[in-house]
């Protein structure tokens, strides 16, 4: 058999391939060119914003907690931020969202391929026959006339952005839970203190009144509703054991820790409440809390999408070229070559409603995103007045507690006196007695109620912050 090199020569030529497209993109951008969507004005569908009803003068940090000045309560939060697993997970959710960016991105440039080829075909005197090898490339590559590329990676970049919105939301999440469980713990611990006290108190006065019933000074019912009241400390006692537990085992879990690992929290005083902070102006607070930029991201990322849905209804240009070397014998697979340079249009002409009912979805679902932004706006601004008034109101309470305490004070001071002089039967010091016990524990929990609504005006107030991980990805 006889070995013929082929010459394969090219399909078109480059000059006509050019002109082709020249037409093609002049046909099309005159029929279609007036069509392509602007980017809308999105405003959130609330109103006249108004200023808040009241303010302070303090000075919120972006770290929020450091404005109770503990350092035990920062250690907490830093390990927090670096080791919740929650947390680490949302993060991972955002390195997901950009890595859907470099995915849409990707179109923006051609696709490349590469082929490789090698057969023998057997029996030779029976067909044409021998080694067939093949080596080629081919390229795709979509001019992205309308943007209908470029506004699915907008889009997706939104998206991205949202995610890490998302993230720092629940970075100031987590850190205001640790702030609460803290307080809680060391609320908890004092009440234990205030309830053993108490019950050291009632076993010294049921001896004190055993000793007054032998000289018949005393009634036997006496004995039995102290000891009824000494029973009531005790149970108030389990009560708040139980809960120094479970808010240490909650603590454990938030900063990463294994309950069981038996962690040692040092405790200290409740804090004094600085003055109240500045809220600033509304507008202020859409622009720096992260939840509402979250929903604003994702309602731009809609708004993109419906963009990218109205291009889709236009033709589509794309590039397409193919080059490969071919031969019956690998020593003359190099002197056999061939290419081809395509370009094509793909206008959709029917597809049964479905373009168009992806418009309306994508327009349908951004309508829904500009209602939850603008939702969103105004439970944000009702957390700040919840948080203005509770606090105020709050600050009312533990005062009007700590004088209902001094007067009970008081009060049992005299009738002890008057009891043990005979002026004044037991019952009345026992209710007097009862009455300051549980005033000492309400006061404790108004305490820890007016951190916990700090703490919440706090949240509510807060802006981003940047955390280790954010650093290290920059």
């Amino acid at each position: 058999m006889s070995n013929t090199s082929l010459k394969l020569k090219p399909q078109f030529k480059l000059k006509g391939i050019y002109k082709s497209l020249l037409i093609c993109f002049s046909i099309t951008a005159l029929a279609f060119f007036g069509c392509s969507p602007k980017l809308s004005h999105i405003t959130p569908p609330i109103g006249v914003i108004k200023e808040f009803s009241n303010s302070g003068n303090g000075i919120l940090e972006d770290k929020w907690w450091t404005a109770f000045n503990d350092e035990q309560l920062n250690i907490l939060i830093d390990s927090a931020l670096q080791s919740n697993l929650n947390l680490a997970a949302t993060w991972q959710q955002f390195l997901s969202a950009k890595a859907v960016v470099a995915r849409e991105a990707s179109n923006k440039w051609p696709q490349i391929e590469a082929s490789a080829q090698s057969a023998i075909n057997l029996p030779e005197p029976d067909f044409v026959g021998g080694e067939n090898t093949q080596l080629g490339l081919s390229a795709n590559y979509e001019i992205d006339l309308w943007g209908r590329i470029g506004t699915a990676v907008q889009a997706e970049k939104l998206r991205a952005d949202a995610s890490l919105y998302d993230y720092r939301t629940a970075a100031i999440s987590l850190s205001a839970e640790i702030a609460s469980t803290w307080y809680q713990l060391i609320a908890a611990k004092k009440q234990l203190q205030i309830t053993r006290d108490q019950i050291a108190t009632n076993e010294d006065i049921i001896k004190l009144i055993r000793s007054r019933f032998v000289g018949g000074q005393i009634r036997a019912v006496d004995i039995l509703r102290q000891a009824q009241l000494l029973e009531s400390t005790k149970e108030q006692e389990i009560i708040f054991e139980t809960n120094v537990a479970l808010l240490e085992n909650q603590l454990a879990v938030l900063i990463g820790k294994q309950p069981q690992s038996s962690i040692v929290f040092k405790t200290t005083q409740l804090p004094v409440l600085p003055a109240l902070p500045a809220t600033g102006m509304p507008l202020e607070l859409i622009r720096r809390r992260p939840d509402i930029q979250q929903s604003y991201a994702q309602l731009l990322a809609t708004d993109r999408d419906m963009a990218s849905a109205v291009r889709s209804k236009y033709p589509r240009l794309s590039v397409s070229g193919r080059g490969q070397l071919r031969s019956n014998s690998f020593k003359n697979l190099f002197d056999n070559w061939a290419y081809t340079l395509a370009g094509n249009i793909l206008a959709p002409l029917f597809y049964g409603g479905q373009l168009s009912a992806e418009v309306n979805r994508t327009k349908a679902l951004k309508q829904q995103r500009l209602l939850e932004y603008g939702q969103i706006t105004l439970e944000a601004f009702q957390e700040v007045e919840n948080g203005l008034v509770q606090d105020v109101m709050q600050k009312q309470r533990v005062e009007n507690i700590a004088r209902q305490l001094q007067l009970a004070e008081k009060s049992n001071r005299q009738l002890r006196i008057e009891f043990l002089n005979g002026f004044s039967p037991y019952l009345d010091v026992l209710i007097g007695l009862d009455a300051e016990q549980q005033l000492r524990r309400d006061y404790i929990q108004a305490q820890r109620q007016r951190i916990q609504i700090r703490i919440g005006l706090y949240r509510a107030l807060a802006g981003s912050f940047e955390t280790e991980r954010e650093f290290s990805n920059q």
